[in-house]
C-alpha cells in the first residue's frame, strides 16, 4: 500500500468510548448508533459474506441481560456516512470502573451521556477527572428529553461547575417532557422536529424547519414557543462562546446535544459533528519516546483482555489498540514483554459479541488477538523495537473473600477458571504461600456476584465465600537479593502468589502494613502491579 492510501486509511478513522453514570442511556445510545449505520455492509471472512444489518446488542453477556447493566466494555467497529468507527461501551457502574479507566486508554474522543432528569452524578465525576489527565476531548449529550428534565440552563451551569469544561451548544431543545417539541441546531440553523414515534434518519419536509425565523416555525410548535427559543438563541449566542474545534480537541470546551436515546431522537446529530471534529488517531507515549499513527512501522498495546466471548470454545481474546503502521493478515510481532515473536493470522474486529476475521487493520483500530494464557493487559507489541506503551493501569483491590468450593473435585477446575477470569483485569486472584486457600480481590462488591455467575455459567463450578482479614494487598520487589530472602522468611505467612505468579503481600491491617514498611525500608511495596 502507498503512504498516501495509508494516511487516508487514518484519516478515514474514528476511536471513542461512551461514558456515563449507570442508567443515563450509555448503552441505549450505543445501540442506536448501530441502528443508524450504514446499511448494507459486508465483511469477509474466509471468502463468506456476512450482512451486518442485523440488530446488535452492545450488552451481550447472559448477566448483563438479566441485571440490565454493562459489566464488560463491548468494541464495535461499524461504517457511517464512510468513515469507519470504533465505539466502545464502557461499563458505567463503579464497581466496574477498571475495565473503563483502561478502555480510556485506547481512545481518542469521549462522548458523556448526562441524565438530563438527575444532572451530574458522582459516576460522571470519576469518570471526567480521569479524562483531564489526558485532556481527551469529550461530546456531551443530554439525554432523555422526552421526560421531566433540569433546566437546560441548569444543565449547562452543573457541567461548568462541576465538571471544570465549558460548555457550548450545538442544539438547543424546544421544551421538554410531554412538550417536547424538538430541538433548533445553532450552527445548521434548522430546527428539528420530534415526533413520540422513533425517530427516522430521514430528513423530510415534516421533520426539518430551515431558519429560525421562518413563519413554519410558529405554525409546528406554537407562536409561545417560537418566540421563547428565538430570545433564547439570542442571549445564548450573546453570552456564550462560539465553537472552536482547537479548543475542543484541546479539552477545553465541550460541545453539547440534546436528545432521547430510546427514542433516536438526536443520536444523528452527534454522529454528524463527531465525523469532522473527533480527532485522527492520536500519538500514543512509551517509556522512550511518543509513537505517531502515521509511523509505518506496526505497534499496539493490549488494553483488555476477555474470556468465554464463545462459551462453546472457552477462548480468550486479547483487545489491542493498532497506535501505528498496518496489521497484515499473517505478519510477525514481537512481544515486548516476553521477548518473543508470534505469527497472528487470525486476528478480529468485533460487533459486540459477533466477530469477524479480517486482513488488514491501521492505527485507531481495535483488534482482538486469541490469547492462551501469554498475553497480558499493558502488553505492547511490535516489529522489533523494544518499546513500551504507558498508562494502563492494573490497580490494587481493595475487597476481598476467600473462595470455597461446593465441590471439592472440582480444585483444578477452580484455580484454571479463576485465573482466566482474572486476565481480564476485574478480578485478582492470590495463593498464599503456606495454604491451599484462594483469594479473590476486587474494587467493587458486584464483582464477587459476577464471579459466581460466571463460574456457574461458563466453569460449570459452584463456590461460596467467607469473609477473610485483609485490609490490603501490595505486590513486593527487593533489589538487595539477601534483605528480599530475610524478608520472605520472616514473613512467609502474608506472602501470596498471584496469578501472574508475582510475589505479594497481604496486609491484615493498614497499621500492619506501615509497620513493615518501616521495618523493611529496602522492601518496595506497589498498589499498582507492573506488568
Amino acid at each position: 500500500m502507498s503512504h498516501s492510501n495509508f494516511l487516508q486509511e487514518i484519516m478515514r478513522r474514528r476511536t471513542f468510548a461512551i461514558i456515563s453514570h449507570p442508567d443515563a442511556g450509555k448503552t441505549t445510545i450505543t445501540e442506536k448508533m448501530l441502528s443508524l449505520r450504514q446499511q448494507n455492509i459486508y465483511i469477509y471472512d474466509k471468502g463468506k459474506k456476512h450482512d451486518t444489518k442485523s440488530q446488535i446488542k452492545s450488552d451481550w453477556m447472559q448477566i448483563e441481560k438479566q441485571r440490565g447493566i454493562s459489566i464488560t466494555t463491548s468494541v464495535i467497529q461499524f461504517l457511517y456516512r464512510g468513515i469507519i468507527i470504533n465505539l466502545l461501551d464502557t461499563p458505567g457502574h463503579n464497581d466496574f470502573s477498571e475495565d473503563t479507566y483502561r478502555t480510556l486508554t485506547a481512545v481518542d474522543c469521549c462522548l458523556l451521556v448526562i441524565d438530563a432528569t438527575k444532572g451530574i452524578e458522582s459516576r460522571t465525576r470519576q469518570l471526567i477527572k480521569v479524562t483531564r489527565l489526558r485532556n481527551t476531548p469529550i461530546i456531551t449529550f443530554m439525554n432523555k428529553l422526552d421526560r421531566e428534565i433540569y433546566d437546560p440552563i441548569k444543565l449547562l451551569d452543573l457541567v461548568e461547575n462541576e465538571l471544570k469544561i465549558t460548555c457550548v451548544p450545538i442544539t438547543w431543545p424546544i421544551s421538554y417532557g410531554k412538550e417536547f417539541k424538538g430541538v433548533y441546531h445553532l450552527y445548521n440553523d434548522e430546527t428539528y422536529l420530534y415526533t413520540s414515534k422513533h425517530y427516522k434518519e430521514i430528513l423530510e419536509d415534516m421533520y426539518v424547519v430551515k431558519g429560525l425565523y421562518n413563519p413554519k416555525l410558529d405554525k409546528v410548535i406554537g407562536i409561545d414557543l417560537a418566540k421563547e427559543l428565538r430570545n433564547t438563541i439570542a442571549i445564548m449566542k450573546g453570552v456564550l462562546p462560539d465553537f472552536d474545534k482547537n479548543m475542543f480537541l484541546n479539552g477545553k470546551i465541550t460541545p453539547v446535544f440534546f436528545g432521547s436515546a430510546m427514542c433516536n431522537f438526536g443520536v444523528n446529530h452527534v454522529l454528524d459533528s463527531f465525523i469532522p471534529w473527533a480527532p485522527i488517531p492520536l500519538p500514543r507515549n512509551t517509556k522512550t519516546r511518543t509513537v505517531e499513527s502515521k509511523e509505518n512501522k506496526f505497534t499496539g498495546f493490549i488494553f483488555k483482555i476477555q474470556a468465554n466471548m464463545d462459551l462453546k470454545h472457552r477462548d480468550r481474546i486479547a483487545f489491542m489498540r493498532v497506535v501505528s503502521g498496518i496489521y497484515n493478515k499473517g505478519m510477525k510481532l514481537y512481544q515486548v514483554r516476553t521477548g518473543k515473536n508470534i505469527i497472528v493470522s487470525d486476528a478480529l474486529i468485533f460487533m459486540a459479541s459477533n466477530r469477524f476475521q479480517i486482513t488488514k487493520a491501521y492505527p485507531g483500530d481495535i483488534i482482538g488477538l486469541h490469547n492462551h494464557g501469554t498475553i497480558q493487559i499493558g502488553d505492547t507489541f511490535t516489529q522489533g523495537e523494544n518499546l513500551q506503551f504507558i498508562n494502563i493501569p492494573n490497580f490494587a483491590p481493595e475487597l476481598f473473600r476467600r473462595v470455597l468450593l461446593c465441590n471439592p473435585f472440582n480444585q483444578k477446575k477452580l484455580v484454571k477458571g479463576l485465573i482466566q477470569l482474572s486476565e481480564e483485569g476485574a478480578i485478582q486472584v492470590f495463593r498464599p504461600l503456606n495454604t491451599n486457600a484462594i483469594i479473590i480481590g476486587a474494587i467493587g462488591i458486584l464483582q464477587f456476584e459476577v464471579v459466581i455467575v460466571r463460574l456457574k455459567t461458563e466453569y460449570n463450578i459452584d463456590i461460596i465465600y467467607e469473609s477473610v482479614s485483609i485490609s490490603a494487598i501490595r505486590w513486593i520487589e527487593c533489589n538487595d537479593v539477601k534483605k528480599f530472602i530475610e524478608f520472605k522468611n520472616k514473613n512467609e505467612s502474608n506472602l501470596a502468589l498471584d496469578a501472574n505468579c508475582n510475589l505479594a503481600y497481604i496486609a491484615p491491617t493498614m497499621v500492619n502494613l506501615s509497620l513493615i514498611q518501616e521495618r523493611y525500608p529496602d522492601v518496595i511495596f506497589r498498589n499498582i502491579s507492573d506488568h
